[in-house]
């Protein structure tokens, strides 16, 4: 019997943020999955991305769960919810213990690095001295990434998959884009749980846009007749999309969420990107997906140049950014050549 747990780890003490305000104290929330061996060393460690959750077997299916390619017979798996989130882990959700009340418009902004600070609130909570791989796709690849620079000696191996050194003009333009989605919605301003979530479904059905591809929406969204004039598949799928994301999302996470995936540079306050990428001393493999619309290509290539070391893999999807997410078979074949180099 696989041994697999949600837990919420509440820490105690304020949590000081890169914007140099505080959170009062901190929920973690994470699942874990299998056990530590005997020299606990075969801890596998996922940084999820924007909107998921710390249960990786959900998500991640296939590459994660009982008799995969990460299996919990084998491993001891660990996934957290990132803070800001909803998912567990303190949010603009959750209570402000100075107030009673829930932090809504108030919570304060939170970066990459602070997630990563929060992992590492836990990883020391957890006892875990060292940890065999660190892998996350897109923004989870951010806080691997992030996470192989701020505590080098930590971890043996790094698997970044369609992420990057820096958010890009063309990434943040689509991030502001769905804030404006937000912000339009009269609803917005209000404190409530459900504010602003018509601003959000629409928020979404722009973000799909830069998940997915011209070619995509070719291959499963064409019409069967030439005689429409309206009501096109490809409209019922955007508004599809969003219903579906409002229905498990508040748009007080998504603002915040978006706003730290922007914040995303490794070279903040330290030396030339060169230099930082250079520091990196994790076995390093940057896997690209080639039909990427949101992160191109050229941004998974850049980090392999630049990390002592790195391999990198292409991936051909149909499903562009997303098929970090569904192309599972070809990233358990890249991650595995990976181990056995």
């Amino acid at each position: 019997m696989v041994t697999r747990n949600f837990n919420i780890y509440r820490h105690k003490h304020p949590f000081l943020l890169e914007s140099e305000d505080y959170l009062p104290e901190l929920e973690i929330a994470y699942n874990t999955y299998g056990e530590f061996n005997p020299e606990r060393n075969n801890v596998i460690w996922v940084c999820h991305a924007f909107t998921a959750n710390s249960d990786v077997f959900d998500w991640w299916k296939g590459l994660f769960g009982e008799n995969c390619f990460y299996n919990p017979d084998d491993y001891f798996i660990i996934c957290a919810n990132k803070i800001g989130s909803c998912y567990g882990s303190t949010g603009p959700l959750s209570q402000n213990p100075n107030t009673g009340k829930p932090w809504f418009h108030s919570f304060p902004e939170i970066t990459i690095r602070d997630m990563v600070n929060a992992h590492e609130i836990l990883r020391k909570h957890l006892g875990i001295e060292k940890i065999h791989t660190v892998l996350g796709g897109s923004t989870g690849g951010h806080q691997a990434l992030e996470w192989s620079i701020m505590n080098p000696g930590l971890i043996d191996n790094l698997v970044c998959i369609a992420n990057h050194a820096r958010s890009s003009p063309w990434s943040i333009a689509f991030s502001q884009s769905q804030r404006m989605a937000i912000e339009a919605d009269q609803t917005w301003q209000e404190n409530s749980p459900d504010a602003g979530l018509r601003g959000l479904a629409a928020a979404r059905s722009i973000a799909l846009l830069s998940y997915r591809n011209y070619q995509t929406y070719f291959e499963t969204q064409c019409e069967e007749s030439d005689e429409k004039i309206t009501g096109y598949r490809a409209m019922s799928y955007q508004v599809y999309q969003g219903r579906k994301l409002v229905k498990r999302f508040n748009a007080y996470s998504y603002m915040r969420l978006l706003n730290a995936m922007d914040s995303h540079n490794i070279c903040r306050k330290r030396e030339s990107i060169d230099n930082v990428l250079g520091s990196i001393i994790a076995r390093t493999l940057v896997i690209g997906i080639l039909s990427d619309y949101l992160f191109p290509v050229r941004e998974q290539l850049f980090l392999t140049e630049r990390i002592p070391g790195a391999t990198f893999a292409g991936i051909e999807s149909l499903y562009g950014h997303d098929g970090f997410l569904i192309e599972k078979d070809k990233i358990k074949t890249a991650i595995s050549r990976f181990y056995n180099r």
